[in-house]
């Protein structure tokens, strides 16, 4: 295998891969032929992941685990579904999206995950973790019912195995003895001491087709021996048991085999030919290492989980040089920032609180509170409804638990949110990041429906800060409320707004006016502005002369305030960076409705439909939902 020690400036030499532009292509080669593809497939890699950013230590993991299914597999035919999709970059480009790389993760490019729409490999979308199991396993189902004689595959890591969706799939799996292979793509640094040659060796022999039959046919002998079968299956187990960490999943139905090591390409091409027209649930253990070939990555697999462009990568197009400026550079805070320093000053003062994330430390910005507080944090793994649970369990206990969560993921957790938390009023303080558009993750990973899911339930605190500062406030409001609370913010900085260090509350229920006019005939519009909306509005409201009003709560409204603006203007525009279905916009409309008034109203936000992937900045302003987007929905409704 070939190591790197940094990512290429320049587009490598490759020239095998260059001749394969499809995985039939990659099935004719011998196996020396496929460790060149696999030294250029990395180098490749690399490089366009260089150019463009995204997921990377995952990928590079998996280089030799995606040729080896790929050649064992009858692609696209056979259908391979790969989990959460962090580690598909090497599949898109083997599957004829080589020359598509440039564009990953851009407007109007390659999507960052697996995606139905893009290529007829890519079998299923994914996005979030755990799912591939049971996917799978459907379409292996789906299959049998139609007489089909397909294979059907899932690759899923160790730490989306986690999850309780996934052991669902592997129980119903066993149950009605589909024909399924499960491949554990394992990188966890413990297990790789007890691979080696070994291992690999006897797990090919476990998948051989001769060990297979002289199995099959010694349970036949056997089986008219009164005894005897059991006492058979008890030997191979202690046989097994000598080499491999099989009980669980044969006991859950599964014929496993592994571990094996995930970058030895002639054993992985070996071991999945055998295991591919084996009969029954299957399951193949491989153990990778995340980062594989660079050295950075393999030293620091967090650090290198996923990477920004480098900018001076050269995409074979001209680039301008950047502008030179003497304007001071501005330092905006992150929000995921201003919650993890919150929360360390916020469990100094008060020691029952306590942190939970379902397996987004660094993401949530949780370090610092996990070293300072390690006997309070509690990452639960990708777990999002036990996570919502234990917390709920905590807050019985008198804790005030604190849930640092993605929007995208605290979807997975909507019943617990519900049935454990707000039926029984406990105090649970939601932390929800990435709320609205993500940017270049896409419609898997926007924040763009916590609203409308969140307002109609009962007995829940919702709100929305403008700014880094209003963020603080409104956590300390979440954490001092006695019952579920959830304060939604989006990813990446405010707008510049020093928070401070107190602890000090946002009154909830209370919205804030930016820029309010009256007894002027001229000002006929009121523009509600939601959260990070309130930037944008800032400009139109100024270019329209139209009052500006902060909305600070979604739930409960600022009643107050909100009909006293119906009353001074003739048109109230909502604007929020969340369906418009449900959303904010709609709780406005609602109060004027069940207040008996009239009220001509435009509802701004993100329509019915999924957003693609893309810059921020060119997905507002596609959903209108920018300060010239906003300004031309107000003026054409004014002009109606």
């Amino acid at each position: 295998m070939k190591l790197f020690d940094e990512i290429p400036q320049a587009r490598p030499a490759t020239p095998l891969l260059d001749a394969v532009e499809t995985p039939s292509a990659l099935r004719t080669l011998s196996v020396a032929q496929l460790r060149q593809l696999a030294d250029e497939l990395r180098a490749y890699l690399l490089y366009s992941v260089g150019c463009t950013g995204g997921h990377f230590g995952a990928g590079l993991g998996v280089v030799e685990l995606t040729v080896a299914l790929h050649h064992a597999l009858e692609t696209p035919h056979d259908r391979l579904v790969w989990d959460v999709g962090h580690q598909a970059y090497p599949h898109k480009i083997l599957t004829g999206r080589r020359e598509a790389m440039h564009s990953m993760r851009q407007y109007g490019g390659l999507s960052a995950f697996p995606k139905r729409a893009e290529s007829e490999f890519d079998t299923f979308g994914v996005g979030h973790s755990s799912t591939s199991i049971s996917a799978a396993l459907g379409m292996a189902l789906g299959a049998r019912t139609a007489g089909e004689k397909r294979r059907a595959c899932a690759v899923i890591g160790d730490g989306a195995l986690t999850a309780g969706m996934a052991f669902e799939a592997l129980a119903h799996a066993g149950h009605v003895k589909a024909n399924l292979l499960v491949v554990l793509n394992d990188n966890e640094m413990s297990i790789s001491e007890n691979v080696g040659g070994m291992a690999s060796y006897l797990a090919r022999i476990l998948a051989s087709k001769p060990y297979t039959q002289m199995r099959a046919n010694g349970k036949k002998v056997l089986s008219h021996l009164p005894g005897a079968l059991e006492f058979a299956k008890r030997t191979e187990e202690h046989m097994k048991g000598f080499i491999s960490p099989a009980t669980l999943f044969e006991e859950m139905g599964f014929n496993y085999i592994g571990p094996i090591d995930g970058h030895d390409l002639p054993a992985l091409v070996q071991t999945l030919h055998n295991m591919r027209d084996l009969e029954g649930p299957q399951f193949l253990h491989v153990v990778t290492r995340k980062g594989k070939g660079f050295i950075p990555a393999e030293q620091d697999p967090i650090g290198y989980h996923a990477i920004t462009k480098l900018e001076k990568a050269p995409l074979d197009v001209a680039r301008e040089a950047p502008a030179v400026t003497d304007a001071p550079i501005a330092k905006p805070q992150k929000y995921c920032s201003v919650f993890g320093n919150w929360l360390c000053d916020a469990a100094a003062a008060d020691p029952r609180i306590i942190g939970v994330t379902p397996a987004m430390r660094e993401g949530s910005d949780l370090v610092r509170f996990s070293k300072e507080y390690p006997e309070r944090y509690y990452d639960v793994a990708i777990a999002e409804q036990h996570a919502v649970t234990v917390a709920a369990g905590m807050a019985c206990e008198g804790m005030k638990p604190v849930v640092a969560i993605y929007s995208t993921f605290l979807q997975r957790g909507y019943d617990q949110l519900i049935h454990d938390v707000a039926v029984q009023k406990l105090d649970v303080t939601f932390a929800i990041d990435r709320a609205g558009l993500v940017g270049e993750d896409g419609p898997t990973h926007h924040g763009s429906l916590d609203l409308s899911f969140l307002r109609c339930v009962p007995e829940l605190v919702l709100m929305a800060p403008a700014d880094e500062a209003e963020c603080r406030g409104m956590l300390s409001a979440a954490l001092a409320y006695p019952g579920p609370a959830a304060v939604r913010y989006p990813r990446g900085t405010g707008p510049g707004v020093a928070t401070g260090h107190d602890l000090e509350p946002l009154p909830i229920g209370r919205g804030e006016y930016r820029r309010r006019i009256v007894g002027n005939p001229d000002v006929r519009v009121a523009i509600v502005a939601i959260g990070s909306m309130n930037m944008p509005v800032t400009e139109v409201a100024e270019a329209l002369n139209a009052t500006h009003f902060n909305l600070r709560s979604i739930k409960p409204l600022d009643r107050e305030a909100l009909l006293d603006i119906a009353e001074g203007h003739d048109l109230v525009v909502t604007v929020e960076e969340n369906a418009i279905a449900g959303g904010a916009g709609t709780g406005v409309a609602e109060l004027y409705l069940n207040a008996g008034l009239a009220q001509p109203m435009l509802l701004l936000g993100l329509s019915d439909s999924f957003v693609e992937h893309g810059k921020p900045a060119e997905l507002l302003r596609d959903c209108g939902l920018d300060a010239a987007g906003i300004r031309a929905s107000i003026e054409a409704r004014l002009a109606r």
